[in-house]
Formats: structure tokens, sequence, C-alpha cells
């Protein structure tokens, strides 16, 4: 991996994306590196939650790398755009907690990256927005569908179709953003990491399957796979040990958990 760091540490994988010099814009080679990091962060055991950054204080990602898209032809744009929309599916479906912290500018596919994750953190000086349009273009990485499941149809047709960036605060109160951040907004994300950690492992991940599940369908559906998801959980020791624990009025020692 070339343009992505992967670091690990206490059961938490931090992702960097690692192009300071463009502001961390996405090409192929970012992607597939991603992809890898993505890869090697959810089949090693030891790693519960998933941290994605950029490097430095000025963006995330500022977007896809325009320079190597402007000559395209339309069947290589198509097949960039269903490369980042895969590995952002990934992400999506990844069976532990991935969290976006935003460092600044995540504009086009960097704001479709923070919002393949499952929560989104972000410093006060970050901005948010899919701006496209001005390009010419869509959002290419899932931005037409994801954003309007998380702030509303009407939102996301203004935000995208003005091309228009909007402040962290902003985002927050629209919904993109689950808190902003005063200070180091990586080590908030390893705060709240660890909170998740504490918890059991495998019904973090049952529960965001059985949401991410339940968002693509219907409400009898998804009430289905959580019943699924709830009976499969008593079949695990850690259920056994946090209903103990809490009869026991003491702290769980989920050793599933990292």
């Amino acid at each position: 991996m070339t343009t992505v760091k992967l670091v690990k540490e206490e059961g938490i994988a931090l992702i960097t994306i690692n192009r300071p010099e463009v502001l961390n814009a996405i090409n192929k080679q970012v992607l597939m590196d991603l992809d890898a990091a993505i890869d090697d962060a959810g089949q090693d055991p030891e790693v519960g939650v998933v941290i994605i950054t950029g490097e430095g204080n000025k963006a995330f990602v500022a977007g896809a790398d325009i320079a190597m898209m402007q000559s395209l032809p339309v069947d290589e744009a198509y097949n960039f755009s269903k490369l980042g929309q895969s590995i952002f599916a990934k992400i999506e479906k990844l069976p532990k907690i991935v969290i976006a912290a935003v460092n600044g500018f995540a504009l086009g596919g960097g704001c479709e990256l923070a919002m393949a994750c499952d929560i989104r953190l972000a410093s006060a000086n970050a901005k948010f927005g899919q701006p496209e349009v001005n390009l010419g273009i869509t959002p290419g990485f899932g931005g037409t569908q994801r954003l309007p499941r998380l702030i509303g149809k009407g939102k996301a047709i203004e935000l995208i179709t003005t091309a228009e960036t909007i402040t962290a605060a902003e985002a927050e109160k629209y919904g993109l953003v689950n808190k902003v951040v005063e200070g180091d907004v990586v080590e908030a994300a390893k705060e709240l990491a660890r909170k998740i950690l504490s918890k059991g492992s495998y019904a973090v991940s049952y529960a965001k399957a059985a949401i991410h599940y339940g968002l693509q369908t219907d409400i009898e559906t998804g009430n289905a796979y959580e019943a699924s998801a709830f009976g499969l959980c008593f079949g695990n020791p850690e259920q056994r040990e946090g209903m103990t624990a809490f009869l026991e009025k003491r702290k769980p020692n989920f050793k599933g958990s990292k």
C-alpha cells in the first residue's frame, strides 16, 4: 500500500489516506490500497473497530483526482465508479464498526467515503459537499444514494444540484455528522472506539448488520432479520456473560471483545 497507511493498536485499526500533496484525492491506486487495508482489518480477529481519516489537518479526502478523471472514456469512467462503489459497500458491510474521523475537506468522493462509514465525527474546520455538478458529472461513489438516506431527499437534491459546501456544524444539524469535535478528531474517534470495544463484539456486529439490512427492506422483513440476530446472540458466550454480570452487579468481561 503506497497511498494508504494502516496502523493497529489495542483492537483499533487506523486507516489513513496518505496523499496530502493533493489533499488526499482518490485515484484508482487509493481505492486499491483502501480495499487492501479494509480486507486486512476485517480479517484480523484482534481488530474490533476501524477508523478512517486523512493525512494532515486540511483534508479528509478532498474528492476524486480530477486530473486522472479528465480524459476518461465512458467505459473507464463507469468502471471507476463501480470500483469505488464496491469498496465503499465493503466498508458499509464490514462486520465491525467503522468510524470516519473527518479532519478537513470531505468533498465528492471524500463525502461519499465518510457516508459509507457507520459513524462520522468531524473536526470544527471540516467541510462537506458533493460538488460534482460543477465538473459536469454526477456523484459516482454512492453519493446520490447515501446522502438522501442520511439527510432526506429534499436536502440531498439541494446540496447535490447546487454543489453547495457546508460546514461541520451544518452537517451535524442535517444529520450527516454524528458530532463535531473540538480538538483532535482522531483521538475522539479512538475514545469512541474504545467504548464500543468494551461491549459484546458479536452483539455489536449483529446489531450493525440488522440496521443496514433493515434500511434496505420493509419493516416486517427487517424485524424478521432482527429476531434471527437476537436469537443468535443466545448461542454465544457473550450473552451469558453479559446477563450474568448484570445480575451480579459487575462489569462484563467479554472475551470476544478487544
